[in-house]
């Protein structure tokens, strides 16, 4: 059990939201997993995987497979969005869990289950400040302390639970660290108008909180807290000052597909390679 708080989800300040996490990563995933950005190694597309695999098939039986996408439904989302939840359903870099797409630059949010089909889309308010890493130090800082320009929403692939407020309300805990949550919108100060916010028909006006990414209360209900309820998950928050692929150590799905067709094509068949050695 471990405790934490989370910055910037209400006016009463850093004590408001004690968390009690039960810290229950899945075997699989604390052996794979050792760290919150996948950044840090660059996992094998679904057709990489397959020609590496212990009998695997020819290189053109490979490559003629197809790649494997997320579903987003009929739900709009911008490119990157889609492009960054493809590769993941892809290289299988959520190990199978749940995950969101967190897109700043848009202020939506996509929960998908373990598989990659959407289980709900929605818009969401972020850090006042654009910016993708969080300052050092930042989650034992006190409210008051934390300027406009560091209240930022980190980017990156975080493992992500539900928690406990102090108030007995759950969370999704993103980036322990920085002391960043999903959480359903706040609305104790009536000035910041969270709720017309996020109604509003564009993200110009959903840079508000101190870091935590609010979410419509049902929403948060209906589909974050069931999605991660007895699991943990991973949240992908894309970048808005550098490239999701350098974030991510990513791929562009169409593209790698491309490459190994275009590598298959020079790979001989196999009585063509044995005719050679005769």
């Amino acid at each position: 059990m471990r405790t934490g708080t989370c910055r910037g989800c209400s006016s009463l300040g850093r004590g408001c939201c004690l968390v009690l996490l039960a810290f229950s990563l899945q075997p699989a995933l604390a052996a794979d997993d050792p760290a919150p950005n996948s950044g840090l190694y660059r996992p094998a597309s679904a057709l990489e995987a397959a020609a590496l695999s212990p009998g695997a098939a020819p290189a053109q039986a490979v490559a003629a497979q197809r790649p494997k996408r997320a579903n987003f439904e009929l739900e709009r989302a911008a490119h990157e969005a889609r492009q960054i939840a493809d590769w993941v359903v892809d290289s299988g870099d959520n190990r199978n869990l749940p995950f969101v797409i967190v897109d700043k630059a848009d202020a939506k949010v996509y929960v998908f289950d373990a598989g990659g089909r959407l289980r709900g889309a929605a818009a969401a308010l972020l850090g006042l400040a654009r910016g993708d890493d969080a300052v050092p130090g930042i989650g034992t800082r006190a409210l008051s302390s934390i300027r406009p320009g560091e209240r930022t929403t980190p980017a990156g692939r975080f493992v992500a639970d539900l928690g406990l407020n102090l108030k007995g309300k759950v969370i999704l805990w993103v980036d322990y660290d920085g002391a960043v949550s999903m959480h359903p919108v706040i609305t104790t100060k009536a000035a910041e108008r969270r709720l017309q916010r996020l109604a509003t028909p564009t993200p110009l006006d959903n840079r508000i909180s101190y870091g935590c990414i609010n979410v419509p209360a049902k929403f948060f209900d209906e589909v974050v807290r069931p999605a991660f309820t007895g699991t943990d998950g991973i949240v992908y928050v894309l970048p808005e000052t550098r490239s999701a692929r350098s974030v991510f150590a990513s791929y562009d799905v169409a593209e790698e597909h491309a490459r190994l067709q275009a590598a298959s094509r020079t790979v001989p068949a196999p009585a063509a390679a044995a005719a050679g050695r005769l």
